[in-house]
């Protein structure tokens, strides 16, 4: 009797499922058992529309300056009262000031609960240019307190809606960047695969020249080149452009070695042969063959991205206030006595860690669920 008699119904099913499945139905299979890199897509996702909708998310405005309230600590959330529960509320918070350090301290005032309320009417902000608006995810009810979940800076503006803010455009900052490093790297790298010679040879010594040189110091050269008085808008395309130009080698190498193993493939030979121009050939039959790993690269650049922007504004080469981003947050963490009297000013640090982590364990997961020999 042979093995395939043997077979239950439920596993024929199952290969015959495998032999008819599209190239990204078995990409998702192969995915799916990545368990790192599906919690990564959701937590990405998640971070994505916080970032989108930060001015729904953000209880306030993160330009908000509140003088009494400086470097106030989290706040936190409570269920219940007394032994009794009463859903989510916070505890006030009352400023005083040590009488021998003169220190500014705050006291939690457990008298009052002050409960949580979603959809809260507050600041009012303007939705990308759209409309204008006060609805904002969660708040509470009393205009002498706030909640503040991770604390205030040194100006009492409120850190968790700043770190909403900042994600937006450190996030975006790391796509736009990647986008211009994705047309750069694609166009140079199928032009030095598919046509090989001096071609090939002039395009590679450009991308060794690029990558010999160091990449800090030389996003820091770019950078402090750009004026101070510039609008910070401006600014900002700039330092993706700078990102771009010296992140597109490394996609450029991945297409380049693909293209010099598959462009004397039979499918392409068949179509050289059928008349198609060389940029049919390229654009409609050997970038599509190679989509998995391109978007596996793109996926493993974007924590580059975000990590040059973040370090570069970290050292204020970057973007300036009054934009903000994580690495401009960042600033405030830069002395001991910040981190010691308030370290969740820390707390754009540990933003970027987990979202460059997610977009590497993402990209790891991509990779592995690409490759054709995998199981």
């Amino acid at each position: 009797m042979t093995d395939t008699a043997l077979e239950t119904p439920k596993v024929r099913d199952h290969k015959e499922d495998l032999y008819t499945a599209k190239p990204w139905q078995l990409i998702w299979r192969r995915f799916s058992k990545h368990l790192l890199a599906v919690i990564s897509l959701w937590f990405l996702v998640l971070l994505a529309l916080t970032a989108i909708f930060a001015d729904q998310v953000a209880p306030y405005d993160p330009f908000k300056v509140q003088r009494l309230r400086t470097l106030a600590p989290p706040t936190g959330i409570h269920l219940f009262h007394e032994g009794q529960f009463v859903g989510p509320f916070v505890y006030g918070l009352e400023r005083e000031r040590d009488l021998e350090t003169a220190r500014v301290i705050y006291e939690t005032d457990t008298a009052t609960p002050l409960p949580i309320q979603l959809f809260y009417q507050g600041d009012d902000y303007n939705f990308f240019g759209l409309f204008k608006s006060n609805i904002h995810l969660f708040g509470v009810d009393d205009r002498r307190q706030q909640i503040n979940l991770l604390g205030t800076d040194d100006l009492g503006r409120d850190v968790f809606s700043r770190l909403m803010h900042g994600g937006r455009v450190t996030l975006s900052a790391g796509l736009v960047g990647v986008i211009f490093a994705f047309v750069l790297g694609l166009t140079l790298g199928s032009i030095s695969g598919y046509f090989g010679g001096w071609i090939d040879s002039s395009i590679q010594r450009l991308m060794e020249f690029i990558r010999s040189i160091p990449t800090i110091p030389l996003w820091m050269g770019l950078a402090a080149a750009l004026p101070i008085a510039w609008d910070p808008i401006f600014v900002y395309v700039l330092i993706t452009l700078i990102l771009a130009l010296i992140g597109w080698t490394h996609l450029a190498r991945v297409v380049r070695g693909q293209f010099m193993a598959i462009r004397n493939e039979d499918f392409v030979m068949a179509a050289r042969l059928a008349g198609a121009s060389e940029y049919r050939i390229i654009t409609k039959h050997m970038l599509p063959s190679m989509t998995s790993y391109i978007i596996a690269a793109l996926t493993l650049a974007v924590p580059e991205m975000i990590l040059g922007e973040t370090a570069l504004s970290f050292l204020g080469l970057g973007l300036r206030p009054p934009v903000v981003s994580w690495g401009v947050l960042l600033q405030d963490a830069q002395n001991l006595r910040s981190i010691s009297m308030a370290p969740w000013l820390l707390s754009p640090g540990l933003a970027v860690v987990l979202t460059v982590l997610a977009f590497n364990f993402l990209g790891d997961g991509l990779r592995d669920a690409a490759d054709p020999y995998g199981q």
